[in-house]
């Protein structure tokens, strides 16, 4: 069995409901379970996570540590895709790239690129609710510098800084600090182009 099995086994979801589980109980038959090794069986990059929302609480005890695990309802993303709407693929595709200018015609084809890298809202997972601006054309070179400059955000929650670019300001909004309610929003490769319009109105 893997851990996510033993783990399911355990805790009996109903519903994508479970109810709480204490790690004291991460024994015998359960204790490939214990959370050692970053426990990498249940955290966001987890098969279990992808299925289900996993909560954790830490109030029991000090010094921060997992206390115990629940599941609690069915993770939306598992049910959704990258996939971009075929319409605004073919409109899209049409169009220069935003940041290099090149065309389709070019070495490097137009690319239809989500603004936002991380995927955090729904409506732009799911086909039926996308909109034509939640996406962006991209040459192939600009695109794959976008997903570098993202992954470093991710990894060090640390949005990129424009200055790198020549750039007056490094964000046009909030700080360089990741904001989980913010988002992508205001950094320069979420929208290069309203990143530029909202500096131009600072300047004015």
């Amino acid at each position: 069995m893997t851990k996510k099995d033993l783990f399911l086994e355990l805790a009996k979801p109903n519903n994508y409901k479970s109810r709480w589980v204490n790690v004291s109980e991460f024994v015998w038959k359960y204790k490939d379970l214990q959370l050692w090794n970053w426990w990498s069986w249940c955290r966001w990059s987890s098969s279990l996570a992808q299925e289900f929302i996993v909560e954790f609480d830490k109030s029991l005890t000090t010094w921060n540590k997992i206390d115990r695990i629940r599941l609690n309802w069915e993770n939306e993303y598992h049910k959704l895709s990258q996939n971009i709407r075929e319409d605004i693929k073919k409109e899209l595709s049409k169009k220069r790239c935003i940041i290099l200018w090149t065309h389709r015609s070019c070495d490097h084809k137009t690319e239809v690129d989500h603004k936002d890298w991380r995927k955090n809202d729904l409506s732009v997972m799911n086909p039926k609710t996308q909109k034509i601006e939640n996406f962006q054309p991209l040459s192939k070179p600009a695109n794959d510098a976008k997903r570098q400059f993202c992954i470093e955000c991710k990894n060090t929650w640390l949005r990129y800084d424009a200055k790198k670019l020549w750039y007056t300001t490094s964000v046009v909004e909030w700080d360089l600090k990741y904001n989980e309610k913010l988002w992508c929003k205001w950094c320069f490769w979420f929208d290069p182009i309203a990143f530029r319009q909202k500096l131009k109105l600072t300047w004015n």
